[in-house]
């Protein structure tokens, strides 16, 4: 599956000696206490000057034992209190300053075998503004044939080096130098609500920045069965339709044009609503698991992209309060 990796594929720029591979984790100390173990080993095999940062988002600090356990000199913790995967990100930024490079990676994910190693040698060709990698669904059960036909969990692979208009942080290396030229951080409004990785990606295009793909970088998402359910893959393909309408308005230049952005936003996200709700109707008579499945999704991100444009936050990551 991966193509063979040498040391002579990282030629990074003589002055760019500095990796810090980020993992954000919100009460999963188990999750950590599974991956910390292979980030350190990825660090170790870099021949630049590497180590792992964990950002805590939960105020009691439930990972820190967990980190403090490993007693690592090449591992750090930092606890972000304020709420949100964009504060979260945004630690991991101001953490990581004189580093010129950073590799996000989520806590219930594990890298393959040199995957921050690919990642460098993919940077390394062209010093993009971010280099992005593939991730790959493992199931803690074999999913429903309604989650199946759906494929949900299937993402595309690209050719190494392609461009892209955007990336998650789930697989992630950012050009910190680049970064800061550019002034970015992560939008704290989106904290709860999911897409600040989104409009931050978009962000460094629109400023000249380029996000390449690496195919071989490949980080493996478990899947647990809590997300294995008909009622999360709506709630997400809502909470995606929502936040993208969201990133397109704030990324409009002025009042004429958020108004111009809503107004086309609010018509795609009926006509998904429609067409989605026209392919479920189509599956029920003839019994076609595919057609139910894609139909109910498209109808989900429908809504959310047209209660997005009408101003709605959908908060898929609120917390309870105590």
């Amino acid at each position: 599956m991966f193509s063979g990796f040498t040391k002579e594929m990282t030629l990074l720029p003589t002055d760019y000696g500095t990796v810090v591979i980020a993992v954000l984790t919100y009460q999963r100390p188990d999750d950590i206490a599974l991956v910390l173990p292979r980030l350190l080993e990825q660090a170790a095999s870099v021949s630049i000057k590497a180590s792992v940062l964990v950002v805590d988002n939960d105020p009691g600090g439930n990972a820190r034992s967990v980190v403090e356990s490993f007693d690592s000199p090449n591992l750090r913790y930092a606890n972000e209190t304020h709420p949100g995967i964009s504060a979260a990100r945004n630690r991991a930024l101001a953490e990581s300053v004189g580093t010129d490079l950073l590799a996000f990676i989520d806590d219930d994910e594990l890298p393959v075998e040199n995957w921050l190693n690919f990642l460098l040698a993919q940077y390394a060709i062209t010093q993009p503004a971010a280099v992005v990698g593939p991730v790959i669904s493992e199931y803690a059960h074999k999913p429903s044939a309604w989650i199946e036909e759906g494929e949900f969990f299937q993402r595309r692979r690209l050719a190494s080096g392609t461009e892209r208009p955007a990336a998650a942080t789930n697989n992630l290396l950012l050009d910190l130098r680049q970064i800061r030229a550019m002034g970015l951080t992560f939008d704290e409004r989106f904290g709860l609500s999911g897409g600040s990785d989104t409009l931050f990606t978009r962000q460094i295009v629109e400023k000249g920045g380029r996000i390449v793909w690496c195919n071989d970088a490949v980080v493996i998402d478990r899947v647990p069965s809590s997300r294995l359910t008909q009622q999360w893959i709506l709630r997400r393909s809502l909470r995606s339709g929502n936040s993208s309408s969201r990133v397109a308005i704030e990324l409009a230049s002025d009042h004429k044009e958020r108004l111009l952005v809503r107004v086309v936003l609010a018509v795609r996200g009926g006509i998904r609503m429609v067409t989605g709700t026209a392919r479920f109707l189509i599956g029920l008579p003839f019994k076609t698991a595919r057609h139910r499945a894609k139909g109910l999704q498209t109808t989900a991100r429908g809504v959310g992209m047209l209660s997005g444009a009408f101003g709605y936050v959908y908060s898929e990551y609120r917390r309870k309060s105590k």
